[in-house]
């Protein structure tokens, strides 16, 4: 089973991603998390050039499709989703019809350096894959203050919040097995 993990950060040392890193050590035996590291080279989405997909758009399309299931990690601007990340979903989600993230099981987690954790962008984020198609686990998981939250591996220094992204993954996992299995 293969898992897509986005990082909505295009930081070279981001949380979100050091967040996705550490997921993947909690993935049980055949599971894989392949991260999408094409974020920044997604152009600005126009109408005008939506029959025409940019290669990243492209990548990130096929990257969909073939996976299982999504994980995005976001960080939070503004009190909400960053911009390249809303610009990726906007240019996956044309056409309507045909988009891989319908039905497609998705879950959300997010860490932020301030107090939040990324609370509203994860909820915005959750809104915008649901309105888009997806199938979304209703967890989230706000790591706050995380330059100090996380450990080296990713993982969170609580041990409750590993055991919620771990629950996040289980979800995200339970959701996926009927679609794998029918396939």
């Amino acid at each position: 089973m293969e898992i897509l993990g986005i990082s909505g950060s295009l930081r070279a040392d981001s949380h979100n991603t050091r967040l996705l890193r550490g997921a993947r050590t909690l993935l049980p035996s055949g599971v894989e998390l392949v991260l999408f590291e094409r974020l920044g080279e997604i152009p600005p989405y126009s109408e005008d050039d939506e029959h025409e997909a940019p290669d990243a758009v492209a990548a990130l399309t096929a990257a969909i499709a073939r996976a299982d299931a999504l994980l995005v990690a976001t960080p939070e601007y503004n009190a909400s989703i960053p911009g390249t990340l809303k610009n990726a979903l906007d240019w996956v989600s044309r056409p309507v019809a045909t988009t891989p993230l319908r039905g497609k099981p998705a879950a959300v987690v997010g860490a932020s350096t301030g107090l939040f954790g990324a609370v509203w962008a994860q909820a915005e984020l959750r809104k915008v894959l649901s309105t888009i198609g997806a199938r979304v686990v209703d967890r989230e998981l706000p790591i706050s203050q995380a330059e100090d939250a996380l450990g080296p591996d990713g993982l969170p220094l609580e041990p409750a919040a590993v055991q919620e992204l771990s629950a996040t993954l289980d979800e995200l996992l339970e959701f996926a097995q009927p679609i794998r299995a029918a396939a």
